[in-house]
């Protein structure tokens, strides 16, 4: 029989850092009892299903999260409710719940039940990647880490207006997210995210505060998208950032005066005059900070012409490249090393001679 918490006790408790487990029956296999929490189901590691326990650096998130008086909450991934009940107990009007395990719904909808704050908590079962938001002011997430670049990138170029995001993340892709141009840890991605907004890292998290204990610490950063992006063609920028670091040691002059990056960049401004400039579909994994992803700008090959041109042309279009990068006065520095307003900037020279890289 279940026992009926009043809403005020529901706060003092989630304030204490108490945590309520429902009435349900644990299971009895070894593998669910050695999980150190209540063991009612089995936690799946390569999922990603690590549940945040430790009382003190959940209170630390609710409150770093900033909610204030009425704001809707979304929150991405809420395990059993560990920090759905702190979310719930805040001045927030009401916090949507976004979890793709039917045992964690039942789980978090139970817990938000018994606390007494079902009325504020809606649980949307689905993929966090695929489902449709509702409006949010404030996320909250702790995510599987396979899905971090995913989801920022659903976050920043969707269509969501919001005031912050406070993110749980690895710590390794929380300092790269935070990177600044000239650290040693920039990179595209960071580059991509300063684009639209700005990112602070708030504290570290010791994977010892995780049940069950994944191999790495995390860390909690702060993204807070900015009132006035860039004018620029997203699509155009992320393969721009793409062609850029994917070699980010090398010079820029060393990168585009790659035969096979001529190449392909001859191709694809061909097809963009094609198209008469229109924007094609922008891939939400376009953020992440791989090396060399479309293939193009790799060692020096043979492919020094485009199919269907005169070298002439492609050797005319060389030239073009390097007058863009001689203008900006760009060819000796690293990507690493430049702010987005330089490389911005490099990116309109590119354009204006008729160089795409979409």
């Amino acid at each position: 029989m279940k026992r009926a918490v009043s809403a005020p006790w529901a706060r003092r408790a989630v304030r204490q850092g108490c945590f309520y487990a429902a009435a349900t029956t644990s299971s009895s296999s070894p593998e669910a009892a050695s999980e150190k929490w209540d063991g009612r189901f089995r936690l799946h590691k390569p999922r990603g299903q690590h549940l945040l326990t430790n009382p003190r650096v959940l209170d630390a998130i609710a409150r770093r999260a900033a909610i204030g008086p009425g704001d809707a909450v979304l929150e991405v991934g809420p395990g059993t409710g560990n920090l759905t009940a702190r979310l719930l107990a805040s001045p927030a009007s009401r916090v949507a719940a976004v979890e793709i395990d039917p045992r964690m719904v039942e789980a978090v909808t139970e817990r938000a039940a018994a606390l007494g704050l079902a009325d504020k908590l809606r649980v949307i079962a689905g993929d966090a990647v695929e489902v449709d938001f509702p409006q949010f002011d404030v996320c909250v997430a702790n995510i599987p880490y396979g899905i971090s670049s995913l989801l920022i990138a659903k976050l920043l170029f969707g269509a969501y207006r919001f005031r912050t995001a406070t993110l749980l993340l690895q710590k390794e892709f929380a300092r790269r997210l935070a990177a600044a141009p000239g650290d040693g840890e920039y990179n595209r991605l960071a580059a991509n995210v300063r684009l639209v907004a700005d990112v602070r890292l708030l504290m570290d998290v010791s994977k010892r505060d995780f049940v069950p204990m994944p191999r790495v610490d995390s860390s909690l950063v702060e993204i807070r998208p900015r009132v006035v992006a860039p004018e620029v063609d997203l699509g155009e920028w992320l393969a721009f950032t793409r062609a850029c670091f994917g070699q980010k040691n090398k010079t820029l002059g060393a990168i585009f005066k790659q035969k096979r990056m001529v190449t392909e960049l001859f191709r694809r401004s061909q097809r963009a005059e094609e198209r008469d400039g229109g924007a094609g579909g922008v891939s939400l994994g376009a953020l992440d900070d791989g090396s060399d992803e479309d293939g193009c700008g790799k060692d020096d090959d043979d492919g020094n012409s485009a199919a269907g041109c005169s070298g002439e042309d492609v050797a005319a279009f060389k030239e073009r490249i390097a007058g863009a990068l001689e203008s900006a006065e760009l060819a000796g520095k690293r990507p690493s090393k430049l702010s987005n307003d330089e490389l911005l900037r490099l990116l309109r020279l590119f354009n204006e001679r008729g160089v795409r890289f979409r």
